[in-house]
């Protein structure tokens, strides 16, 4: 070896445990970088999407008859509420009992898909709505008109089976109903009870 020429075994040999420390070292330091930069990294946001979020914008089709101006089956969007379909239909008609609009209709009600709305004409009472159904039918004397949960009064649901004073209230309180079913799922009656009356039943 000339004199003065670096030797990088001998270096490495006399200095092994310097330079594995340094090793160690300059390992560690890239670990940390590498750790300091997944720390402060931005996050993919993971967004929740709600079931009526991920129904906005679908088409839902109700129903409504009665007086209103112009009755029939209307397209609207998911999230319509009740207003919005009366407005479709042309508002109240003048033949509409606008006191029982105001007592029982609910028209900040978001509106589901299928809904029917009935809206009766003024001294049109429950009971001359199930005369005339009991008319179209064919005046057969087998047929029962089924209770309107809009709009019966307190002693005609008290007919129905299981239905006491207590429970006719609390399902007068809770109207209006967009379905039966809302019955069983707003837990205003047990499961047992609506199974024996939801033949006998309707919401228009």
């Amino acid at each position: 070896m000339i004199e003065g020429e670096f030797d990088l075994d001998q270096f490495l040999s006399r200095h092994k445990f310097t330079v594995g420390i340094g090793l160690i070292g300059i390992f560690l330091i890239g670990l940390g970088i590498l750790t300091y930069f997944k720390m402060f990294q931005p996050q993919e946001k993971i967004e929740i999407i709600s079931e009526e979020e991920e129904g906005a914008g679908k088409s839902i089709f109700c129903d409504i008859a009665g007086g209103v101006e112009r009755p029939g089956m209307y397209e609207l969007t998911s999230g319509s509420r009740v207003e919005e379909l009366l407005v479709s239909a042309g508002g109240l008609s003048g033949e509409a009992d606008r006191e029982w609009v105001e007592r029982n209709l609910n028209r900040a009600q978001k509106l589901v898909d299928g809904v029917k709305i009935y809206i009766p004409s003024v001294g049109q009472t429950t009971e001359n709505i199930e005369q005339s159904v009991k008319q179209v039918a064919g005046s057969s004397t087998n047929i029962t008109a089924k209770i309107n949960i809009n709009a019966a009064s307190a002693s005609e649901l008290d007919t129905l089976w299981g239905i006491g004073t207590a429970r006719a209230q609390d399902i007068i309180d809770n109207r209006p109903y967009q379905s039966i079913e809302e019955l069983e799922t707003k837990k205003i009656i047990p499961s047992n009870v609506y199974e024996k009356i939801k033949d006998q039943i309707s919401v228009y």
